[in-house]
């Protein structure tokens, strides 16, 4: 492998050596891209969720979308499937199936008619989870020694994060971020119910099922290379929101930035705050997240009525 000047120049290195650039390359940058990639989606997906549900606590696994992907997780690490396609991992291809499965499955049973209300979306989600949750336990129990690792994985981490994990990632949280943005007058129109949205000229039924759809892809695609990340969904928007309001105009994008950055800053935290052993990524976001929310449900006192 031969040096690169301009790269170790940029990075602060006056000799870079091939084992640097390798560390650089292989490891480092795929997964600072990763952070920013899963944290802008995650915090994306949020901001959609909340928009399309009008509640601040709604955040990107409210339809299940996490207990899919941990069961998919679950059932490759315990069966050991050892199988990649186009360098992606069976852990991560089977839990991005499950939780987009999850997804519509929820959603299927939701439907009264050709529609699907709110109330009843949250419950069927709430009902899938919760029965998606136990199955996952009882994987757990017959894990045997690959209990760490399924453990760790629901933790979520970045330590394993390669090159073709970002590939898939990113035309998925790219295109779902401009589909959200497209339709981010709806969003803003949607805020006002469903009534007077049609008012306005809104499709409310059409523009929930993409916003829907697209919100549980990016949020299963993030899920699937980086585990279970908590809070970042549920913080970054209505932080976001404090600061530049309400319209989703402004509110996507500045949601997208600050999700990327947190969750690297997050990751950074995690690799630096204990010498010997790194955490995992959402052990951190959650102590960030935790408090916070509980701040959220003091604050609110009911008054986010579905």
């Amino acid at each position: 492998m031969k040096p690169v000047p301009f790269l170790g120049q940029t990075l602060g290195l006056s000799n870079p050596n091939d084992i640097e650039l390798i560390i650089i390359k292989e490891i480092r940058l795929p997964r600072v891209l990763a952070g920013a990639l899963i944290g802008s989606g995650l915090a994306l997906a949020g901001t959609v969720f909340q928009g399309v549900f009008r509640n601040p606590m709604a955040d990107p696994y409210v339809l299940g979308v996490s207990s899919g992907a941990a069961l998919g997780a679950a059932l490759a690490i315990v069966m050991r499937l050892g199988y990649s396609a186009l360098g992606v991992y069976s852990v991560s291809i089977l839990s991005f199936l499950i939780a987009t499965l999850t997804v519509f499955a929820v959603y299927g049973l939701a439907k009264v008619g050709s529609r699907a209300p709110v109330i009843t979306l949250l419950l069927s989600g709430v009902a899938v989870s919760i029965f998606l949750s136990s199955l996952v336990s009882l994987l757990q129990v017959f894990s045997g020694w690959e209990l760490h690792r399924l453990v760790y994985w629901m933790m979520g981490a970045f330590s394993y994060i390669e090159w073709a994990d970002v590939l898939v990632v990113f035309p998925l949280i790219s295109i779902g971020t401009l589909v959200t943005y497209l339709f981010s007058r709806d969003l803003n129109i949607m805020t006002l119910g469903d009534e007077e949205a049609q008012h306005l000229g809104v499709n409310v039924e059409r523009s929930r099922k993409i916003l829907l759809a697209v919100g549980s892809l990016m949020t299963a695609a993030a899920v699937s290379v980086s585990g279970l990340i908590g809070f970042v969904g549920l913080v970054i928007p209505h932080l976001t929101r404090m600061l530049v309001g309400p319209d989703h105009r402004v509110l996507i994008p500045s949601s997208f930035l600050t999700g990327g950055i947190f969750l690297v800053f997050c990751d950074t935290l995690a690799r630096s705050i204990s010498g010997s052993t790194e955490l995992p990524v959402g052990i951190i976001t959650a102590l960030s997240g935790g408090p916070f929310f509980i701040y959220l449900l003091r604050k609110s006192r009911g008054r986010y009525a579905i």
